[in-house]
């Protein structure tokens, strides 16, 4: 894959297709900015029907590969105006309208199958709730019981895609809680993210 260089740089331009091409065009139509996992990738809960499988964007219309091309364009290609969302948040992917977005097959398959895996455990741990793919932090989650738990693709804390727990009130740091916000691993070290998420669950009390 190329190294760590490469999936951020992949995670990165696919933090911004689903902030700029396919939430930022749902928001402007529906008001919702809420994304999902799918095989291959993730895609928007509204319209327009729009959705990222391995290293291209899938659209109604078209199927347009995401390397070499900026937001601005892909969303062109598509029949949509890619747009920010930055009224709504202060942070975000980082990338602007106009950056060339690149996409490495091999470390968009690695983000997409932690989106999928992390999909199948938040619903074996609360088959009541719907996963969110949110596009500000590029994280798939759930919140019970005043704790949050997801699978973010990696960012400025952990550059790799990591399961973590996040009570509202976060504990303080120790063996088990890792992190400012409560627990992160990373994926490639958890052998069952169902039973990390009910082992956190349980920790939280």
């Amino acid at each position: 894959m190329g190294g760590d260089s490469t999936l951020i740089t992949t995670r990165r331009s696919l933090h911004a297709v689903g902030e700029l091409v396919l939430a930022g065009p749902q928001h402007a139509q529906t008001g919702e900015i809420s994304l999902r996992a799918l095989p291959g990738g993730f895609g928007t809960t509204h319209t327009p029907d729009l959705r990222v499988d391995g290293t291209d964007v899938v659209g109604p219309e078209a199927t347009v590969g995401i390397t070499g091309l900026t937001p601005a364009a892909l969303g062109r290609a598509l029949g949509v105006e890619a747009r920010g969302l930055a009224d709504l948040y202060p942070d975000g992917s980082g990338v602007g309208l106009d950056d060339v977005l690149e996409v490495d097959p091999d470390a968009a398959a690695v983000v997409a199958a932690a989106f999928a895996d992390g999909d199948a455990a938040l619903r074996a741990l609360a088959p009541d709730q719907t996963p969110i793919l949110w596009p500000e932090h590029f994280d798939i989650g759930i919140s019970v019981g005043e704790v949050n738990y997801g699978v973010s693709a990696g960012d400025t804390y952990l550059a790799v895609p990591y399961a973590y727990v996040g009570p509202w009130s976060p504990p303080a740091e120790d063996d088990y809680w890792n992190a400012p916000f409560g627990r992160a691993v990373p994926v490639s070290d958890i052998d069952d993210l169902a039973a990390f998420f009910a082992e956190g669950r349980d920790r939280a009390g």
